[in-house]
Parts: C-alpha cells; structure tokens; sequence
C-alpha cells in the first residue's frame, strides 16, 4: 500500500481551474484513483488510469471537466479540474489500486493520507 502525498488544493471561483498532483515511491507499479470526501455526502471516486496510461475512467459528475494523467518517470499522477463547481468542494485524496487496471477499489482509512482541500466559493 503507497502512502501518496498530494498537492494543489486550494480556493477557486466557479468556473475556474486546479491541477491536483499526487506523488508517491512505487506509484508506477499500479492504476491510481482520485477520490473526494465532502461533509454529508458519500465518498465519490473521481478518477482512475491505469498503470500504462492507457485507460482511463471518469464519475459522470466530472466527465468532460476533469482530465487525469500520469508521468511514470516523475512518479506523479495529476488531476486536471476545469469549469469547477460549488458541489466540487471536497477533501481530495488518491490511492493506489490493487494493480495494473482500475478495479474501483480504494484502500481503508488509515492508509490515506493528508489530502488537499478544493474549495470551489463565489
């Protein structure tokens, strides 16, 4: 299990933008997912890619807003969030996946880590 260090939170206005980063040793070895958790509301998985890049996959409530990459060799996964909406705000975290693919699997609580606050206000 990673113990993955993300960055790039912040406070945003509608309609505005953030990139996301998580790092973390080993990262290349597995798909990595982007999860959110918001008081009062279930924990949502955002997005996944897959260890190669190749695959990639998107909650309906951010497709075509939010674009997720990686760079292997710099062992960074990143989270590109466009056109950013109130209900955006949220802890966000990531986590390793149990392999190669994206399985939806998110590990216990106490393997995450700090996460970075997105908070989306007018």
């Amino acid at each position: 299990q990673l113990r993955p260090v993300e960055s790039g939170g912040g406070l945003v206005q509608p309609g505005g933008s953030l990139r996301l980063s998580c790092t973390a040793a080993g990262l290349d070895l597995y798909a990595i997912s982007w999860f959110r958790v918001a008081p009062g509301k279930e924990r949502e998985t955002v997005s996944c890619i897959s260890r190669r890049g190749d695959r990639t996959t998107y909650a309906d409530s951010v497709k075509d807003r939010f674009t997720i990459s990686r760079d292997s060799a710099k062992l960074t996964v990143d989270l590109q969030m466009s056109n950013l909406k109130l209900e955006d705000t949220a802890l966000y975290y990531c986590a390793n996946d149990i392999g190669d693919s994206c399985t939806g699997y998110i590990p216990p609580i106490q393997w995450w880590s700090q996460g970075t606050q997105v908070t989306v206000s007018s």
